[in-house]
């Protein structure tokens, strides 16, 4: 992959423009792709973290007379989203995402977060679109029409856009690694069955929210859904040695994982973990927790 140049404005393809924000990382690559929709009055997808220098790349990516009229957010993290409002203020545009950072959240989740179980790696908790947008909703603007796609899992509120056969897929699909799901903001079941109503469609491309385009979206999305399913049964076939928990299984699970990424890891396997608990396929002592002690089990009775 040729590293793209942060702020230098790219053209994609006719009618889509790409600017790289520069917040290189482990977890974000090069930085997040912020992309421009159309001409004239255009849309941008995911302005990207509050930074001076990505703000203004932005407005110098626009030719004489055009402007941007509509902000799209696909979630809110903080490399994502905290530039929309301060965009909007300036060029008067309209932010429109499924809702802030924990609507969309799964009854599961929204009951362990209650109960106590911690996330919020890197949500924009202050975040608040000026219009919450439905799954299958259509946005359009002067020769462009985008629909927003619900695809709960990396974020419960995380959406992505169609464009014809074209899909911002934000961080729920990408080429160059895998997504974060970090409970309670993020839920594997809801990942997956996420990743099977994308792979439903036809799609040529994904432009996703970092990294270079996804040039066959169809085997990527196989690929993606086949990990998670490896990744299970990984976790299966070590709990069938004993009981463990997150903190014992990360390391046998997450064996190539550089040191600096395991704390994500054990957020995706604790996603898991969740996951087969509420398939009934894992026990939790003393109930489903990041220290929990997890065990085979047998299917639950209903009651």
């Amino acid at each position: 992959m040729d590293r793209p140049e942060a702020g230098r404005c790219e053209r994609l393809e006719p009618g889509l423009r790409r600017v790289l924000a520069p917040n290189p990382s482990p977890m974000t690559l090069w930085g997040t792709n912020s992309y421009l929709v159309g001409e004239g009055e255009v849309a941008l997808i995911d302005p990207g973290p509050d930074l001076p220098a990505h703000r203004e790349a932005l407005l110098a990516a626009l030719a004489p007379g055009e402007r941007i009229s509509t902000i799209l957010v696909t979630h809110a993290h903080r490399d994502h989203s905290p530039l929309a409002a301060p965009l909007a203020a300036t060029t008067g545009a309209e932010v429109l995402a499924f809702g802030p950072a924990q609507a969309g959240r799964s009854p599961l989740m929204a009951e362990l977060a209650a109960g106590g179980l911690e996330g919020g790696e890197g949500v924009d908790t202050a975040f608040r679109p000026d219009r919450c947008l439905a799954h299958g909703e259509r946005v359009q603007g002067p020769g462009w029409v985008l629909e927003a796609i619900h695809t709960p899992g990396h974020l419960g509120s995380h959406l992505c856009f169609a464009w014809g056969d074209r899909c911002f897929s934000g961080d729920h699909a990408m080429g160059w690694a895998t997504s974060l799901v970090s409970p309670p903001d993020g839920d594997m079941g809801a990942y997956v069955a996420s990743l099977a109503q994308l792979s439903a469609r036809s799609w040529r491309v994904l432009y996703p929210g970092h990294g270079a385009p996804v040039t066959d979206p169809g085997s990527r999305l196989a690929w993606l859904a086949a990990h998670r399913r490896e990744r299970e049964s990984s976790i299966l076939a070590e709990l069938a040695r004993g009981p463990a928990t997150v903190r014992d299984l990360t390391p046998r699970i997450y064996r190539e994982t550089p040191p600096e990424l395991l704390p994500a890891a054990a957020r995706n396997l604790l996603a898991h973990l969740l996951d087969l608990w509420n398939r009934r396929q894992v026990a939790a002592d003393p109930g489903p927790s990041t220290n929990a002690i997890f065990t085979l089990s047998e299917p639950r009775e209903e009651s």
